[in-house]
């Protein structure tokens, strides 16, 4: 299969207030993996899934993207490489006063601001990729809703369907589940885990909750103080391994 994804050595320190958010940071995810990021708020799960396709700036240490080294990109090359890479957000990040398939439909901009979208201004084949999208994730008579008349559920999956009108080779999905229950948090990650084995997406999702991490995870890392502190199976993480990376907040975050 081969190493899609390639992150050596990186670290990101905020200038304001000091903070180290991650530090020496190395792993590498192979194409078609489902890699699950776990840790505590604060533990730069988010800090790191942002610096990959370089929504935060590394502070240092390289990535390297389908054999590209993604921290030397810029200009045209960079959004190139985004445009391969999918994001999905823990609170929707939609523009909650358009309907649900302008939203959608922001996806075929890459990283432009979607406010300056309209959908008359998409081609019309766009439009019917948007439709048959919001169709795969179980919302297409939604199309014409504001995205705030939406269940949290529903926006997360206008989320992943947005996600996918780029075509992503790499979707990264940050705490996607963590506003919602736990019913509609399982099929939220049904969609992201058809992505994966249906179209051969890779997936990096962080995530609260270590029965979800082994449910839906091939692999683990675990992100301690912005250190990797496990790397391995979803089943070799016993609850004696759990709780070291947890510390005393364990037995609040293993609900689901």
């Amino acid at each position: 299969m081969g190493d899609q994804l390639i992150i050596e050595h990186l670290t990101k320190i905020y200038e304001r207030g000091d903070v180290l958010a991650l530090n020496d940071v190395s792993f590498s995810v192979e194409k078609g993996e489902f890699l699950v990021v776990i840790g505590l708020s604060g533990s730069g799960k988010s800090t790191l899934l942002r610096c990959i396709n370089r929504l935060v700036e590394p502070t240092s240490g390289k990535i390297y993207f389908d054999g590209v080294d993604v921290t030397a990109a810029s200009g045209a090359e960079l959004r190139r490489l985004r445009r391969k890479m999918g994001m999905i957000y823990q609170h929707f990040n939609l523009v909650k006063r358009s309907s649900v398939l302008t939203n959608v439909l922001a996806g075929r901009l890459g990283y432009v601001n979607p406010w300056t979208s309209a959908v008359h201004r998409f081609p019309r084949e766009d439009i019917e990729v948007a439709l048959k999208n919001l169709e795969r994730v179980g919302i297409r008579d939604q199309a014409f809703k504001r995205a705030d008349e939406l269940s949290g559920g529903q926006q997360q999956r206008v989320g992943i369907a947005r996600a996918l009108m780029q075509d992503p080779e790499l979707l990264m999905a940050d705490e996607p589940v963590s506003a919602l229950d736990p019913a509609t948090s399982h099929s939220v990650m049904k969609y992201l885990e058809q992505m994966n084995q249906e179209d051969g997406v890779t997936v990096i999702a962080s995530l609260h909750f270590l029965s979800l991490a082994r449910r839906y995870g091939t692999r683990i890392i675990a992100l301690k103080g912005g250190e990797v502190v496990f790397e391995g199976l979803p089943d070799e993480i016993d609850e004696k391994r759990f709780k070291e990376i947890y510390g005393d907040e364990a037995e609040q975050v293993e609900i689901r």
